[in-house]
């Protein structure tokens, strides 16, 4: 994300979002309350040892993460003309292509072996540009581009003998979430989604924890504010924004574990509140960027140790969670809650 990005989001999709109703948040009959959820995503979804490194987590903790993913990233550098963004010179991504015929097809592996262990793909578009200006055809073109340029990955990449079984139907109907780059969206986006063959959308983002809403066709999620730092400054519950405020945007290794120290406390402060309080989902958003040498996976791996194994909390991808919550508020109605 572009430190200029961080202002207009701040400004253009703050959500004016209350606390959720009473029978979203009431016990669920004879059990308690209900499980805490705790959505953990990842924007971009590029080098391949961090895939290896998350689907590792996943398996150790018992978690499903959502991956949006940029589809540039499973085409090859050599090839980088075959793609054209909206109002874009064939070419071009902000975000680059995949170095090489092996590292997309080690990235191509990656996508389908994590979609068998239960974590979720979803679209992140293509080349990552800021589309606050776009018209609904102008997204429905990149979100065409995206299922496009998926759907052949394997063929394009010289890998057509080894494309899975599955594969093409995954990518028509198997990607259900989106997340636009920089959050940054436009009337034309919703409109664009319900075409494109999208249920839910994450690219807001909230005062703080809530529930989803489903508005025009499409449930919306949106990542929190939470309080971070010895003033408690709320900022947005992603590790670009913790980057911005720990060191400019700009590394600085020496003081990687303070800044670790800084975003633990932050994701754990908010899973308690919730976790003690309403049990409203928390959702925490990372990139497959080692920032400031990496202290922001490393405090998101360290959550996710420590409260994904509960019998209470379910750490799942946003279709799971988006299930597990209708099946809650049905339970609490046929109950007269």
């Amino acid at each position: 994300m572009r430190p200029l990005a961080l202002a207009h989001l701040a400004l253009s999709t703050l959500l004016v979002a209350g606390t959720a109703s009473a029978t979203e948040t009431a016990p669920e009959p004879g059990n308690g309350k209900p499980k805490q959820l705790v959505m953990i995503s990842f924007d971009g979804a590029g080098p391949n040892q961090l895939w290896q490194r998350s689907r590792d987590l996943g398996r150790k903790v018992n978690a499903h993460f959502t991956f949006f993913l940029s589809c540039t990233l499973v085409i090859q550098k050599a090839d980088s003309k075959t793609y054209q963004g909206p109002h874009q010179k064939a070419g071009r991504s902000n975000i680059g292509f995949a170095q090489s015929g092996d590292e997309a097809r080690g990235r191509l592996a990656h996508i389908w072996q994590a979609h068998l262990e239960g974590h979720e793909i979803g679209s992140h578009t293509c080349g990552h540009f800021d589309g606050k200006d776009w018209s609904a055809a102008d997204w429905a073109e990149e979100m065409g581009n995206f299922r496009h340029v998926l759907s052949n990955a394997w063929k394009t990449n010289g890998a057509a003998e080894n494309e899975p079984e599955g594969w093409r139907d995954f990518v028509a109907h198997g990607i259900t979430g989106f997340r636009a780059p920089y959050f940054s969206v436009s009337p034309g986006m919703v409109e664009a989604e319900k075409r494109s063959g999208f249920r839910y959308d994450a690219s807001a983002v909230t005062k703080g924890p809530v529930m989803q809403e489903e508005k025009d066709g499409i449930i919306r999620f949106g990542l929190p504010l939470i309080p971070e730092g010895p003033s408690n400054r709320p900022i947005i519950a992603m590790d670009y924004n913790l980057y911005v405020r720990h060191s400019d945007a700009v590394e600085n290794p020496d003081r990687s574990a303070e800044f670790e120290e800084r975003a633990y406390k932050a994701f754990r402060t908010a899973f308690d509140r919730q976790y003690d309080g309403e049990r409203i989902p928390l959702q925490i958003g990372l990139h497959f960027v080692e920032m400031n040498a990496g202290a922001y996976w490393r405090a998101m791996e360290r959550l996710a140790t420590e409260v994904c194994t509960r019998e209470d909390v379910a750490c799942v991808s946003y279709s799971e969670a988006i299930a597990l919550l209708k099946e809650r508020k049905g339970g609490q109605q046929a109950s007269g809650l």
